[in-house]
């Protein structure tokens, strides 16, 4: 999967579970969930030790069918090994330039998070992907979208933070392209995650059908 492919289907998709999970078994059980709901891109957190692990399972299950991150990467170590792991893109809370290079240099997206105008534009000269609105999502809102891309309307944004199915919509409107969800995405049965994914994937056809 090249990767023009991978943002076309972020992009796409609009919607992301971000996925912290001790076990394989339990990874397995939220990518299955997500996937029957219509939800196919995953961010597995580099908060826990296990997540290459989780990374190389998912893969190995599902092959193509999802499309399977790395998420808190630091480092540019972390992302290596990540990549190695069968990640698909890396996001971060913060931005690296060091990461940058290693994610160009593979040809792997890159979302550093960002909370002013200066890094953000930065990150973006580096070639970063997205710009996660992280933490700043969660204290803005959707409006936070509008403000941003007035004056940088090419600015790719991934908002992860204060996101719920009452507020999805708007920040769909505002032109986010990718929107992380948490615990609607990763908690409960599998079955329980499927009808919060088909939700959020309803809600993103619906709203994204009458903006055209």
């Amino acid at each position: 999967m090249f990767k023009t492919d991978i943002i076309t289907r972020i992009e796409k998709t609009g919607a992301m579970a971000i996925v912290r999970t001790e076990t394989i078994e339990r990874g397995i059980e939220i990518a299955q969930g997500c996937l029957n709901g219509g939800v196919d891109v995953l961010e597995i957190s580099y908060t826990l030790p296990n997540a290459g692990e989780v990374i190389e399972a998912i893969n190995k299950r599902f092959n193509d069918q999802l499309v399977v991150g790395a998420g808190t990467v630091l480092d540019a170590e972390t992302a290596r090994l990540a990549i190695l792991k069968g990640a698909k893109f890396i996001i971060a809370p913060n931005f690296s330039k060091e990461v940058a290079r290693l994610c160009n240099r593979y040809q792997i997206p890159y979302a550093p998070g960002c909370t002013t105008i200066t890094e953000m534009v930065e990150a973006m000269e580096v070639g970063a992907s997205f710009i996660k609105a992280f933490p700043i999502s969660n204290f803005y809102g959707p409006e936070l979208v509008s403000v941003l891309k007035t004056p940088i309307p090419v600015m790719p944004i991934l908002a992860s933070g204060g996101i719920t199915l009452d507020n999805l919509s708007d920040w769909i409107k505002k032109g986010t392209e990718c929107c992380g969800f948490g615990g609607l995405l990763t908690k409960g049965t599998s079955e329980e995650i499927t009808e919060n994914a088909k939700k959020i994937r309803a809600i993103i056809d619906e709203t994204r059908s009458a903006m055209k």
